[in-house]
């Protein structure tokens, strides 16, 4: 990144330009021993499938089209749900799957609701109009499985994915998207265009087209949207400003939007208030 310092009167006024987009969105190396994620997640993952599925609580697998990755897994609470949240994992839209993120469904599991947490094709098989497509089809499916209200929560790539949810071109049928009634970006990426100057971009194929429809922050939301923009204040500077971009450019279209900067929190441990369900961040899913 590059500076220049101009001082006037007395102040100091600090002007900046980004010239590697690579480090912009680097996580891990960025992150003091940032290269124990995903894999810190895989056993704490393991062993909440593992103890819902013996409470005969988890219904694993299950198909909503017709690809490899069409799958999700539903973790269900104690009694009748209450409703429907779907998690959608990040990844850069080029990796992981749904495996890792499992406990993450606990605290809205103890609140009540049944979490589903679906993965999709990645890129470059897919491009991320594809993935948007998919993840429409999964949610409707498991909104077929569960009734009542519908609250989207999703993680990077996964905010990027909730929040196209809730864009005027959705993908969701009218019966689907009036049932949801919260949406939480969490570290979301909100305007595709600079993602294009970065290597990953060999494979994420993102071009000047699709990155105008794609890009929630370059949508018109839906009418009566409700959305949560939260980050981890020691962020990347760019997740904490795509973070404060959709909040404040659909806040200017009507919705009714909150941008929350949550301190002492990196991109991996951003995640860790899903599974206290008296975490804030649980309290601003469920409001």
């Amino acid at each position: 990144m590059a500076f220049e310092i101009n001082r006037i009167e007395g102040k100091v006024k600090m002007r900046h330009r980004i010239s590697d987009w690579d480090n912009a969105y680097a996580n891990g190396i960025n992150i003091p021993q940032g290269d124990r994620w995903p894999a810190a997640w895989v056993e704490p993952a393991r062993r909440y499938r593992e103890a819902l599925a013996t409470a005969g609580r988890a219904r694993l697998g299950l198909s909503y089209a017709e690809k490899p990755r069409n799958r999700f897994d539903l973790f269900l609470p104690e009694t009748d749900p209450a409703g429907l949240v779907v998690f959608v994992h990040g990844g850069f839209w080029i990796g992981l799957d749904n495996s890792y993120w499992s406990q993450f469904a606990k605290g809205s599991v103890e609140r009540g609701y049944a979490v589903a947490m679906p993965m999709y094709t990645l890129a470059p098989e897919s491009r991320i109009s594809g993935i948007t497509l998919e993840i429409g089809k999964a949610i409707e499916a498991a909104a077929k499985d569960v009734a009542g209200p519908i609250r989207l929560i999703g993680h990077s790539a996964g905010g990027h994915l909730v929040t196209r949810m809730i864009s005027a071109t959705s993908p969701l049928p009218e019966a689907v998207r009036s049932r949801i009634v919260n949406t939480v970006s969490l570290s979301g990426v909100h305007d595709l265009r600079p993602i294009m100057k970065t290597k990953m971009n060999e494979k994420q194929r993102i071009d000047a087209e699709e990155a105008q429809a794609e890009s929630p922050a370059l949508l018109e939301p839906l009418a009566g949207a409700r959305v949560t923009c939260w980050v981890g204040a020691g962020e990347r500077a760019e997740f904490i400003r795509q973070n404060a971009l959709l909040a404040s450019i659909w806040k200017g279209l009507g919705v009714e939007t909150e941008a929350v900067e949550e301190p002492d929190k990196h991109h991996f441990t951003i995640l860790d208030g899903l599974e206290d369900p008296a975490h804030p961040l649980m309290d601003a899913l469920f409001s």
